[in-house]
This record gives structure tokens, sequence and C-alpha cells, in this order.
């Protein structure tokens, strides 16, 4: 998303099938070209964290479309010139656990 457009992640997230998994993960930079509506997408597959996202956030989520409240499978670390691990990129997040099944 650093440079990227949005509207093919947009169309993405509209397509996906009720019941379906989503993982996603930010590294580098995920969070420049997101507009209103794809943080709407990804916060309806229970992503709480989303509208927060900033430049340089390290993000991991699990989620489903069609899922109930939020997930909890979400974790970010803050990009922080003071505590960034890896110079201007903070450090790796993981989230682990079983995942619940989202049905159709």
């Amino acid at each position: 998303m650093y440079s990227g457009q949005v509207e093919p992640l947009i169309e993405f997230l509209k397509n996906i099938e009720t019941g379906s998994l989503v993982l996603m993960a930010v590294y580098d930079e995920g969070s420049r070209n997101l507009n209103d509506e794809a943080k709407k997408l990804i916060a309806d597959l229970g992503s709480s964290m989303i509208q927060t996202l900033g430049y340089r956030d390290n993000w991991v989520f699990a989620g489903g479309k069609g899922s109930s409240g939020k997930g909890t499978f979400e974790k970010d670390a803050k990009n922080d010139k003071s505590t960034n691990k890896y110079e201007e990129w903070p450090e790796m997040v993981e989230v682990e656990g079983c995942i619940p099944t989202y049905i159709k």
C-alpha cells in the first residue's frame, strides 16, 4: 500500500465470500493509501486496530467474513523511533492460537 492503489484491495475485500477466513499482515508500510472504505471493510472482518494503523506500523490480523464481534487474533507494533528494533521499523508481531470456524 506504500505506493499502490487502494481500489484493487477494496474490490478484493468486497468479493470475499461469507464464511471465509482472512489473514492480513503489514511489515513495511500498509496505512499510507488506505481510505475510510478500505478500513471499514477490514473492520467488518473483525479488526479493531485498523483505524489506528499508522505509518510503518507492523500489524497482523486473522478474521473472517461474516464473523460476529471483534477478532482477538490481532496485534500491532507502533512505529516509534525511540523504541524501534530495526532502525525505522518496529519489531515483528505475531498471533497464535486456535482460530474459530466462521459459519456461512
